[in-house]
């Protein structure tokens, strides 16, 4: 549904992709299936979302050409999230800023954390700060302490995806998802609920979420949250679907003031939607 006061809700994360697209030689998955910017439209209009946030997919790799095209089709309601590699041009860069990039992803699953410190590095976010955009990453909870620092030395505005990637085994116990609570002074850090099942069980992502966010809440607040969808589900698509994902939203929050800055207004600022 969207939100109660503004008539706005923005999903911040989904991808879009078809079969056929060049894929990165290192991946963990290859699709089996299309998911198209006009299903993903269609998903928006059905279920109360103005607006949504694409973010490239890992398995294609920095080539955001794909990307690119689904965020012209829709420039009012779409931003993106890209990969790029440190040594991507200026002129890169700010098509992918004409197209309605706002962030560039750090997908570190399965991967060593890169020094962030290094010159590559410290002048590509440079650059990005410099393009007002954020960085996006995703690794598990555990490991969340090799990234951050950096990011936050380097003065990156930071969204942490799919609620921290807590340890399944451990849950909300995980050390790391402490360290994530933790990082909530900085005021640079943003937490996606986004995903839980890839975190737990389906059965259990109504109560074990509605506790995370709970606990994000009391730490962040509303002003450092967002929604995604994560849609298609990729690899979990027998676990989830869109209305059942935007659904747990509402048993996670009570409060309609909490809820509808997650939905609307933190999103809508940091994406920069006009």
């Amino acid at each position: 549904m969207p939100s109660p006061h503004t008539g706005l809700a923005v999903d911040t994360h989904a991808h879009v992709f078809v079969q056929g697209l060049a894929l990165a030689a290192r991946r963990r998955h290859s699709p089996e299936h299309d998911a198209t910017t006009a299903q993903y439209l269609a998903l928006l209009d059905a279920h109360g979302c103005s607006h949504g946030v694409l973010v490239q997919p890992s398995f294609l790799g920095s080539d955001n050409s794909f990307l690119v095209q689904a965020l012209r089709a829709a420039p009012r309601r779409l931003r993106g999230v890209a990969v790029v590699e440190p040594g991507v041009s200026d002129v890169a860069l700010a098509e992918l800023a004409e197209a309605g990039v706002a962030g560039m992803r750090l997908n570190l699953i399965g991967l060593p954390t890169p020094d962030l410190a290094a010159p590559e590095w410290s002048s590509l976010l440079a650059r990005i700060n410099a393009l007002d955009w954020h960085v996006e990453i995703h690794l598990p909870a555990g490991r969340l302490h090799e990234a951050l620092p950096a990011l936050l030395q380097a003065g990156c505005k930071v969204v942490v995806d799919h609620f921290g990637r807590p340890d399944p085994v451990l849950g909300l116990a995980d050390p790391g998802f402490g360290y994530l609570l933790s990082q909530a002074g900085s005021g640079q850090v943003w937490v996606k609920l986004s995903a839980a099942y890839r975190n737990w069980t389906p059965a259990d992502c109504p109560t074990a979420g509605r506790e995370a966010c709970a606990r994000l809440l009391h730490a962040f607040g509303g002003e450092r949250l967002m929604w995604g969808s994560d849609w298609p589900h990729t690899e979990h698509r027998h676990l989830a679907s869109f209305p059942v994902v935007r659904a747990w939203l509402d048993d996670w929050i009570d409060d309609p003031a909490q809820r509808e800055a997650v939905l609307a207004g933190t999103p809508l600022r940091l994406f920069q939607f006009k």
